[in-house]
């Protein structure tokens, strides 16, 4: 079970990038630091609002050699849950905030031959940190930046007055130059790794491409900060230590109905399968992973599980708790 440690900063400047998109710069509060991160890092930004709680993963877009302050850029979703809509519309340069330690899930990956970065709108963020640490490195890279139209298009100006500029190719669907992933994806050198941070579509479609072609698994990395599909069949979880069963509805996760229920106390840092805070041993039967925090072979041996977003295999879950 991860754990993490709280870290107090300070907003201090906060710009406007377009309509919906907001830049953040946080530094230390007193008696603190900011510990250092690498390329790809994200933090969780803990929000309290009145009586409600948020608590949002966001990457660091600033290099990984600046030790001054951390940056990360928040869009206003229509939709938001109140994270997003907390911090576009109640936070202001001077306020404290809490914040985690930075965690890594989307490093590079340092013996491949070439690194091709695809973005999908505001998934642009974590590629902004690589490109500093692919630049130092004197690496062999690629930036492809997609987006609808130029109102979603956050920093390419940015970019195009940046070290990086001749490394970064715009792919802008209203100007008909939407990236065709499948011949993309073929001409790639081969040992190319693929990195993918955007929505669920331009992550399928990725995927896709690379299976057509022959793209080892090993070789493609994605980030998505939101579980899309939480929902599936019901299911009854036991939990082992007192013995309560619960049934778990087709709409709720094993962490609401938990909560609903009182049944236990459960820690979740992130609620959507990033931080591994809500990790709990598997006793018997098997877990539908849909986390971003477990390996591959983690989730094959069914040692454990994220409440927050996974579900049973089967009809009967049996979990430490």
């Amino acid at each position: 079970m991860a754990t993490y440690q709280m870290l107090g900063v300070i907003v201090s400047d906060i710009e406007i990038i377009t309509p919906t998109i907001k830049r953040f710069t946080l530094i230390p509060d007193q008696n603190t630091y900011l510990p250092s991160f690498t390329a790809g890092s994200h933090i969780f930004v803990q929000m309290q609002d009145g009586s409600s709680h948020y608590s949002n993963a966001y990457s660091l877009l600033n290099s990984p050699f600046d030790e001054q302050r951390y940056q990360i850029a928040i869009k206003r979703e229509a939709n938001s849950r109140g994270g997003s809509a907390f911090m576009h519309e109640k936070v202001t340069i001077g306020d404290k905030l809490l914040i985690s330690q930075p965690n890594n899930l989307f490093s590079i990956v340092p013996d491949a031959k070439k690194h091709i970065l695809i973005a999908g709108g505001i998934g642009i963020t974590p590629f902004m940190s690589h490109l500093h640490q692919l630049e130092q490195q004197s690496a062999d890279y690629e930036l492809h930046y997609c987006y609808r139209n130029a109102g979603e298009n956050a920093f390419r100006q940015e970019l195009m007055a940046s070290p990086f500029k001749d490394k970064v190719v715009c792919h802008v669907s209203s100007e008909g130059s939407r990236i065709d992933l499948d011949t993309f994806i073929a001409q790639l050198p081969e040992g190319s790794h693929i990195y993918t941070c955007g929505s669920t579509s331009l992550s399928e479609g990725v995927k896709q491409a690379a299976q057509k072609t022959g793209v080892p698994q090993h070789q493609l990395h994605f980030e998505q900060f939101a579980v899309e599909d939480k929902t599936g069949d019901a299911f009854t979880l036991v939990l082992a230590r007192s013995g309560i069963e619960l049934e778990v509805d087709s709409e709720s996760t094993i962490l609401q109905v938990i909560e609903r229920n009182n049944a236990a106390c459960v820690e979740s840092l992130c609620r959507e399968g990033i931080c591994g805070t809500c990790e709990t041993v598997i006793l018997e039967g098997e877990a539908d992973h849909r986390d971003q925090y477990f390996s591959d072979e983690e989730r094959e041996s069914q040692a454990s599980l994220l409440l927050c977003c996974s579900r049973a295999k089967g009809k009967r879950l049996v979990i430490d708790l």
